[in-house]
């Protein structure tokens, strides 16, 4: 009910025009409380959320989309050892998992990646989203540096290579951990993994 009226007074102010951003942002966080993940220090947004929350016609400046791309990539910590696979069985369970970084999770489990929600990957899997395209075969690419480099930037910050993407930032954002990423890279690359299983 809170969250509904959240959403009717935010609908209100965008079509009327009644007050500037910094009022909805103060009222905002008059009516929150922090509880478990969430708090009200996810109301403030970065650079990149800023940028890309603009309409259409501001959002479009691409020198400074190529700025806010650039400097995500420069973040990206390449691990030290090039060893980006992890366990894909694991990594099956994290792309499975969609709790965490709710107000009614517990702080102490890990958080999951909840892939299925937009991308297909196991293709016996029946329940699963399009707003991204399908990872199934994703192994097919076959594991050079390059590609390994390009999908492990992908997961920890998608926006180095999309400013305005809808996908998580995994590792940036530190929804998951390093080993978290390592086996989810293991479920999309290893030959063993059911996203790689070969349909009759």
């Amino acid at each position: 009910m809170m969250m509904k009226t959240i959403m009717q007074f935010l609908a209100f102010i965008i079509f009327s025009n009644a007050v500037c951003a910094d009022e909805v942002y103060d009222v905002l966080l008059e009516s929150m409380t922090d509880k478990n993940f969430v708090t009200v220090e996810r109301l403030k947004q970065d650079e990149l959320q800023a940028f890309c929350s603009q309409p259409r016609s501001a959002s479009a400046d691409e020198a400074r989309a190529a700025e806010l791309r650039a400097a995500a990539l420069s973040d990206v910590p390449i691990p030290s050892d090039q060893n980006y696979l992890g366990d894909w069985q694991r990594g099956e369970k994290v792309a499975s998992n969609g709790r965490g970084l709710q107000y009614s999770d517990d702080p102490e489990q890990e958080n999951g990646g909840n892939c299925y929600a937009c991308h297909q990957l196991d293709p016996a899997e029946v329940a699963y989203g399009n707003l991204g395209p399908s990872l199934s075969g994703y192994g097919a690419r076959g594991q050079s540096i390059a590609m390994l480099q390009y999908t492990w930037t992908k997961l920890w910050n998608t926006h180095a290579y999309n400013t305005c993407s809808h996908m998580p930032r995994f590792g940036a954002a530190g929804i998951l951990t390093e080993q978290q990423l390592r086996d989810v890279m293991a479920f999309l690359f290893d030959p063993q993994s059911p996203v790689n299983r070969i349909q009759p």
